[in-house]
């Protein structure tokens, strides 16, 4: 049960300056594709940033984090603000950030009527099941992987910079972990699971 990447697999928030090879990517990514998705839409693409590219997503987040303090789109989540801080310290010290774009999806901040939302739903899960391929593959293969939703707090301008026309869902750091976690407490298969049979 332990050898599985599934289990395997922590959350990585130190990283070696150790550069990740493209081919390394490229295997995550062609991992990434093979996911399910809702009606075959395949609504993921995926943008890898590094050297001045990935600064400038930095610097971008790093003042979409300071307008968020003063003139927040997400005043109920304010209090995320810190670990979303955090996140870019993380981000800063990873060799490669793969933003997460769902190519179908609008703003979070748009209103969409009932059909958008359910497909929205649907392309979410779908995404949600390339990321874990994305997750897992970078595990087999060495790697360590930050999956990053703080991306939410600079959507504007996250989406700006990187002229998403989507919807900017959030991005994985990736490189060669500096650190190895104890795995997280889980909940019980008792506590998540009702049969009805």
């Amino acid at each position: 049960m332990g050898a599985s990447p599934i289990f395997a697999r922590r959350s990585i928030r130190k990283f070696t300056k150790q550069k990740v090879p493209k081919n390394l990517i490229n295997e995550m990514i062609n991992a990434a594709r093979m996911a399910p998705s809702a009606k075959n839409r395949q609504p993921w693409r995926f943008i890898v940033l590094g050297g001045e590219h990935k600064t400038e997503f930095e610097r971008r987040m790093e003042y979409g984090l300071l307008r968020e303090e003063t003139e927040p789109i997400l005043p109920r989540s304010r209090f995320g603000l810190p670990d979303a801080k955090n996140t870019l310290k993380i981000i800063r010290e990873a060799p490669l950030l793969i933003v997460i774009e769902n190519s179908n999806g609008k703003s979070p901040f748009d209103l969409i009527d009932c059909d958008d939302r359910v497909t929205e739903i649907c392309d979410s899960l779908s995404i949600g099941a390339a990321v874990q391929n994305m997750l897992l593959t970078a595990e087999s293969l060495g790697l360590g992987t930050l999956w990053i939703a703080n991306t939410c707090f600079a959507y504007a301008e996250l989406t700006e910079f990187l002229k998403i026309n989507g919807q900017l869902i959030g991005a994985v750091a990736t490189g060669y972990a500096d650190e190895a976690p104890p795995p997280r407490s889980r909940k019980s298969v008792e506590e998540i699971t009702e049969y009805r049979i």
